[in-house]
């Protein structure tokens, strides 16, 4: 599977194509600098002070870098030769031109001897509350650099993966029945190939990729992690403790499954998890969640939420109402006394599907169990 590994921390080396213009790294530098030129490709934050003779040696023409650290003679001469160079910005808490994803280990850098606070999660997210209705156009271009460029970074490393969603609520609470259950569900689908995606936060979303992180192990680890977890069982009041015993567990068993959370500092006062490997975490809540929903090629499960997977919910079910997605992706919702009674999404969710395309693709189920062989169904026509 091209894209997320399943059974690896990391994403699987950007393999380079003969029209891929974009550098990332110092390998992918020296590389491109060997084959001869630097002309029309984009630098994205490689930290190029140790690269001056290469840069001084090399035709730069139309090469755009960006947030990539120089000597001061080598900008000097590539501006001169026709190069765009957009410089490192001091003094914030992230960096706007990032190449890559973040690791868990970046967001929460800190946490350990220091406290939650002054992770640079916290710090970016505190940096967009003092901005983000300040009306100035250079932070607001800040922020959108930095979730494009997240962006981008998603979709490089989902290329060819087949991407099941899992939203549900943020408040599900380890220790509970539910949360043991999401979690059984994000390690299921992770062993059927499917790299699973979630909105990367607490609660429901963490249990999935929890569950895939334990995908690569006995059974007996994802019973350990639960029991270590329970004894935070909720961000508030200390997001600190939670996020600690995150990382015990991930420490105990190094080299978990990959998966994918999507975050926002819009709600910012829900930390991301640390499970999720690879985390594509966004300023603007709107791009994030039709980012998420886009790239679940291979289908959506909705656990119990409220307000949010309700959103989400009829998000997904827009696009594929109208076929502006192209064939409708599979969704599931569980729990058949929440979404028809308690929040009656599923009635209107049917009333939708009932003269669409989108018909076969929409299922109700009463237990996470059953999920996956729902998905199979949907994803060969089979209305259930």
């Amino acid at each position: 599977m091209a894209g997320v590994q399943p059974n690896s921390e990391s994403p699987a080396p950007r393999p380079r194509r003969d029209d891929d213009r974009e550098i990332e790294s110092l390998e992918e530098f020296d590389q491109v600098v060997a084959a001869g030129s630097l002309a029309g490709h984009r630098v994205q934050s490689v930290d190029l002070t140790d690269r001056t003779f290469a840069l001084l040696s090399t035709d730069t023409t139309e090469a755009v870098f960006l947030g990539c650290r120089m000597e001061p003679d080598a900008a000097a001469k590539i501006r001169a030769g026709g190069a765009l160079v957009f410089p490192p910005i001091p003094g914030l808490p992230f960096d706007p031109y990032r190449g890559s994803l973040y690791a868990p280990e970046e967001l929460f850098a800190g946490l350990i001897d220091d406290g939650y606070d002054a992770t640079p999660d916290a710090r970016a997210y505190h940096w967009y509350q003092r901005t983000k209705s300040d009306g100035d156009i250079f932070t607001s271009m800040l922020r959108s650099i930095h979730d494009d460029a997240v962006s981008d970074a998603l979709d490089e490393l989902l290329d060819g993966a087949r991407v099941v969603g899992v939203m549900g609520g943020h408040a599900l609470e380890r220790g509970s029945a539910s949360y043991a259950g999401a979690a059984r569900l994000g390690r299921r689908l992770a062993r059927n190939g499917l790299t699973v995606a979630t909105g990367g936060g607490p609660g429901a979303m963490e249990a999935a990729n929890l569950g895939a992180y334990a995908a690569p192990f006995d059974d007996d680890m994802l019973d350990a992690a639960l029991e270590v977890l329970a004894k935070a069982p909720h961000f508030a009041p200390s997001v600190t403790d939670w996020a600690r015993a995150a990382f015990d567990v991930r420490r105990s068993r190094l080299g978990g499954g990959a998966s994918v959370g999507i975050p926002t500092w819009f709600y910012g006062h829900e930390p991301p998890n640390a499970f999720a490997t690879h985390i594509a975490k966004y300023f603007v809540n709107a791009v994030r969640e039709d980012g998420l929903l886009a790239r679940c090629n291979a289908g959506v499960v909705f656990l119990p939420g409220a307000a949010g997977t309700v959103q989400e919910i009829f998000d997904n079910a827009t696009p594929n109402y109208y076929g502006s997605r192209g064939e409708p992706t599979p969704m599931v919702l569980v729990n058949r006394a929440h979404w028809t009674a308690k929040l009656p999404a599923w009635p209107l969710l049917r009333s939708l599907a009932a003269d669409r395309a989108m018909e076969s693709r929409i299922a109700l189920v009463d237990a996470v169990d059953e999920v996956p062989e729902a998905l199979a169904r949907l994803t060969n026509g089979k209305a259930s």
